[in-house]
């Protein structure tokens, strides 16, 4: 694990507080995926740990055996005490070798018990916990992956990231370790308590006499306790977030020279962090050193009054005694324990609930109860009806105003226009990332709100202005337009992208790792990988946002033939600042202020005379220069 949960002690169950450590930071930092709504006031009830049973119950047989041996070890712990009675009080007096052998060994047969039992509860509960938080790391990623695109607007990645591994973490140690723990105390407070009853009532009352003044800081300070723990945790969370911004830009911070700027940040709030952890440690302090001495101040209560019942009323053996003072520091170990545990399962409690807050945040886009099915075969035709849409918590304009467009099957569209006209925004409503205010968005006829997402985005292959690629292979990185194809395919597209001759440079060639974010590859590489990626999902519509942005002149045209030869027999949306890349469109599309002002070919615009003869005059003009 990348960061330290809480341990238990299984000495004495004393709990520590988690250490964070560099490791976490920068392997993880993707993109930034964490609503301001999940940080939420924390702890404030046990209920979401409610939400791990059906996870635990997923592992009956680790669940059942791990806390069937915690029963036996703590019943072991509880016979060594009447062992030793009969030690004392008949044992010693025994002056057969062979019957005090017999006592000895009995005695070691429970020892052997306890510790096979202890290893075995340990290994079956530190299972459990792995399994359950793996579980739930898997389900929580995968929940995350689906949510809509306006869930990652403000967000930030390491808070996020601190979620899938120091509340994660805790989550697990209190599965495998903490819960247990406090299980196994409660079972052995129960049965001191009762081997006591057994033993001497007077001397069991007055330990129930001093139970409710051990427990008293305990409840006193809890609360304080979970107040502390959680803003512990939400500002070590800030700190990982401005880690993940500098680490995930670390070119630009190097470029302007910001390396102290950014670590300056990052180290006020680390600073920010270790006070509020050091709040916490010195609450706890507090906390232990009134159990100690209350549980130490108690005992020497216990202790003069079994002496008198020893010594002077004859009223207790001293094999009885001595069992009776095992039985009150097992009793009030567990107290003191519980106590400590109590912090570490409210501390759970509110990673859980930021867990649960994101496992219970619902997609905004997703399919309806019953989706309409899309028609086979595929046709690709795309029209927009009187479309306005505003993306959520972006003031100013409608992106889109009255926006209207049919393209037929197997026609190529180009959308021109300023920046911010809306261009881009077509694309994400075509893929359904939101769904407009106002009008519809239909492929092959069928409203994408009455669809499944899912089948809507596998008719479509994208290739964006900067197409993020990832750190596997480049054979890897094409495939993931379309997992199930072969070596063949593979190598079939990344010809047509014209990307085959850079590939096969490579040191391994197609297996050869590209790096994350493939930064071993020049900008034209990775925009060619990029095409190759969407050129393999044969998909019957092609969106291309500046697809060619990022190549030279040569490349372009390398690239421009491909994609010709890849738009035959699909429909096409074609958008490209650069006129140049949309001359042989079937149909030009000038966009301004979220609506269509013209379309035509190339020629026709350009005799209108309109504002995209303004962009050509311009930009044929600037290449000129």
């Amino acid at each position: 694990m990348n960061q330290a949960g809480p341990k238990v002690r299984e000495s004495s169950g004393q709990a520590s507080p988690p250490a964070p450590t560099e490791s976490g930071l920068g392997a993880l930092i993707k993109d930034q995926i964490l609503d301001q709504a999940w940080r939420r006031d924390k702890g404030r009830d046990l209920a979401p740990l409610l939400r791990l049973v059906p996870l635990v119950r997923d592992h009956p047989a680790d669940a059942i055996l791990g806390m069937a041996f915690m029963l036996i070890s703590s019943g072991a712990i509880l016979a060594l005490t009447a062992g030793a009675r009969w030690v004392i009080d008949g044992g010693f007096t025994v002056h057969d070798r062979t019957h005090l052998f017999r006592v000895f060994l009995l005695a070691g047969a429970v020892a052997a018990v306890l510790a096979v039992a202890t290893g075995l509860r340990l290994y079956f509960l530190y299972k459990l916990g792995e399994r359950v938080v793996a579980d739930l790391r898997k389900r929580v990623f995968r929940h995350v992956l689906g949510l809509d695109l306006g869930h990652f607007v403000n967000l930030r990645t390491g808070e996020v990231l601190s979620r899938l591994t120091s509340d994660m973490s805790i989550v697990e140690a209190i599965v495998g370790n903490v819960i247990p723990v406090a299980v196994r105390n409660l079972v052995t407070l129960a049965g001191a308590l009762v081997l006591m009853v057994v033993v001497s009532p007077d001397f069991t009352l007055l330990v129930l006499m001093l139970i409710p003044i051990l427990l008293t800081p305990m409840l006193i300070m809890s609360r304080r306790l979970q107040s502390l723990s959680a803003r512990a945790q939400d500002r070590f969370a800030q700190a990982v977030g401005y880690a993940g911004e500098g680490l995930g830009a670390i070119d630009t911070v190097q470029a302007f020279g910001q390396e102290d700027a950014v670590a300056g940040r990052f180290n006020l709030s680390i600073e920010s962090a270790f006070e509020a952890s050091r709040a916490q440690i010195r609450a706890r302090g507090l906390l232990s050193f009134l159990m100690i001495v209350m549980i130490f101040g108690g005992m020497l209560a216990l202790l003069f009054r079994s002496a008198v019942a020893v010594i002077v009323d004859h009223t207790l053996s001293p094999g009885a005694l001595f069992q009776l003072l095992g039985l009150a520091f097992l009793a009030a170990n567990a107290v003191k324990d519980l106590s400590e545990v109590w912090g570490q399962i409210q501390k759970a409690s509110g990673a859980a609930e930021r867990i649960v807050a994101m496992l219970d945040t619902p997609p905004a886009i997703q399919a309806p109860a019953r989706p309409w099915p899309m028609p086979a075969p595929p046709r690709g035709e795309v029209a927009f009806e009187n479309v306005r849409f505003a993306y959520p918590g972006r003031a100013g304009p409608p992106a889109l105003n009255g926006f209207t467009l049919a393209a037929r099957p197997g026609e190529r569209v180009a959308l021109v226009g300023p920046s911010g006209a809306g261009k881009s925004t077509v694309l994400r409503l075509l893929l359904r990332f939101y769904d407009p205010d106002h009008g519809a968005v239909r492929i092959d006829g069928v409203d994408l709100r009455q669809a499944d997402p899912a089948e809507v985005r596998s008719r479509m292959a994208l290739v964006a202005q900067e197409a993020p690629l990832f750190s596997g292979s480049a054979a890897d990185n094409i495939r993931f337009g379309s997992p199930a194809a072969s070596d063949a395919d593979v190598r079939a597209a990344a010809l047509a992208a014209q990307a085959d001759g850079f590939i096969a440079a490579l040191p391994r060639g197609f297996e050869t790792v590209v790096g994350e974010h493939a930064k071993t590859l020049s900008g034209g590489q990775r925009q060619r990988l990029a095409i190759a990626r969407a050129l393999i999902r044969r998909a019957p519509i092609l969106l291309l946002d500046e697809a060619t942005s990022a190549l030279d002149a040569e490349n372009e045209r390398l690239v421009q033939q491909a994609l010709h030869e890849a738009m035959q027999g699909r429909t096409t949306l074609v958008i490209a600042h650069r006129l140049a890349t949309v001359l042989e469109a079937n149909r030009i599309v000038v966009m301004d202020a979220g609506r269509v002002v013209d379309e035509g070919t190339h020629a026709e615009l350009l005799a209108r005379g309109g504002l995209y003869a303004k962009l050509a005059k311009l930009q044929f003009t600037a290449q000129a220069a």
